[in-house]
């Protein structure tokens, strides 16, 4: 037979793991809500390297297309220039 002691104290054992279980439930959720935001960071993260692959390709692309134009802008000053030198 359990004595009133008993009864007190497996009401406090009852109590303590409706707690445990409480604190676990929030921590599992807690955890289930970080592991995919943990998620999406990571997808945004892959997103934006592949963001900043492609700038750097047109980066590139832009500065060789710069650097085309510079010489052909050059080669014309210097066509120009002999053609006014043979006009004088």
């Amino acid at each position: 037979m359990m004595t009133t002691e008993d009864i007190k104290r497996l009401k406090e054992l009852d109590n303590s793991l409706s707690i445990a279980l409480g604190i676990n439930d929030n921590y599992q959720r807690e955890n289930k809500e970080l592991k995919e935001r943990i998620k999406e960071l990571e997808d945004k993260c892959r997103e934006a390297g592949r963001a900043m692959i492609e700038l750097n390709v047109k980066y590139e692309v832009s500065l060789a297309d710069l650097a085309r134009a510079k010489e052909d802008h050059q080669y014309d000053n210097l066509v120009h220039k002999k053609e006014l030198d043979e006009r004088k």
